[in-house]
């Protein structure tokens, strides 16, 4: 039976909608990169994923285009000064490279689980292929160039254990079990991507003018610092090495590549996910300790989300996501004549 295309549903809506911002603010950043890059091995890899990025943009805008659907102002060249200095070193071009697949793949499966309609449904899962293709590409250059801090190494267990009740209580009493594999992995990667956040925000900081935003900048970088800190003293704890970074990756330059709005969105952006990935990590949690500090770690962010919020609505840079309609308001209106 040959399947019909309906229109599209909420979840084709919103899954195409947010993708199309998010894809459009990658290929701004990775415009600037390539516009620098000097590095031969990263180039061909920053171009390629630029292609992609730019091929899934058009594709919105066509399925967009077809249902007579506005197209999203999202960023484009306007949000990107070519002609300003390099604001990071090459490494951290392929590090963007990197998390940025890492979180699309996340991402990716979760929108094509909502959706049904083919058509979009075979998009996002070709965008998923895609972008793990484009992750495990990147993990092994950055292997390659010794940058890549890979998650700590544990011992096999000798046999199959169950759950004791006071192995999950006793982390509020002082005394804790080690860490499992689970947490471990969970607590690895929120440094790593905490480290990512500071990079990112410590440029970004450098470049911007207003001082409002810089200060709300700042305070974001402070928020994951503090992460990394206690996520780390969590490692040490175990009597694994914490994770550090490889460099610093910011240059000296204080003229900014990019838009205020592409920044302070890319920062609201990184924010949400954020949320999202501390409160799956606080699901997989089964030492109280741990869950306590995910819970503190959540409501810090949450706070911290809602003052990027408040400062890209002032600013009037925050595109409205598609609204149902408002049944209430057609009910109450005002009588003809």
């Amino acid at each position: 039976m040959k399947a019909v295309n309906i229109e599209f549903s909420c979840t084709e809506i919103g899954g195409l909608w947010g993708i199309y911002l998010q894809e459009t603010a990658s290929s701004c950043f990775l415009t600037y990169f390539l516009h620098h890059l000097q590095d031969a091995e990263i180039i061909p890899l920053a171009q390629e994923a630029l292609k992609l990025s730019q091929r899934r943009i058009e594709k919105i805008e066509s399925l967009f285009q077809s249902e007579n659907f506005p197209i999203p102002a999202g960023f484009s060249e306007n949000d990107v000064n070519l002609t300003a200095p390099p604001l990071f070193l090459d490494t951290f071009s392929l590090s963007f490279i990197y998390m940025m697949n890492r979180l699309s793949m996340i991402n990716y499966s979760f929108v094509a689980s909502n959706n049904v309609r083919l058509d979009v449904l075979d998009f996002f899962n070709e965008c998923l292929h895609q972008s793990t293709e484009m992750f495990g590409k990147a993990v092994r250059m950055m292997l390659e160039k010794g940058i890549y801090d890979r998650p700590p190494k544990m011992n096999y267990p000798q046999e199959v254990e169950y759950v004791q009740k006071e192995t999950i209580l006793n982390g509020f009493l002082g005394k804790h079990r080690p860490l499992n594999a689970i947490e471990l992995s969970e607590i690895f990667f929120n440094i790593e991507r905490n480290y990512f956040s500071v990079i990112l925000m410590l440029g970004f900081a450098q470049v911007v003018d207003d001082k409002d935003l810089r200060d709300l900048i700042i305070r974001g970088k402070k928020i994951s610092e503090k992460q990394i800190e206690l996520f780390n003293t969590l490692l040490m704890e175990e009597d694994l090495l914490g994770t550090v970074t490889v460099s610093m990756e910011v240059t000296a330059s204080t003229a900014s590549p990019f838009s205020e709005k592409l920044i302070l969105s890319m920062v609201h952006i990184l924010n949400s996910v954020d949320i999202v990935l501390i409160s799956h990590a606080l699901s997989l949690a089964m030492r109280a300790d741990l869950a306590a500090h995910y819970t503190k770690i959540i409501a810090e962010v949450m706070a911290y989300g809602k003052s990027t919020f408040d400062a890209v609505v002032e600013r009037r840079w925050l595109e409205q996501p598609p609204l149902a309609t408002d049944r209430k308001k057609l009910l109450n209106r005002p009588e003809p004549g």
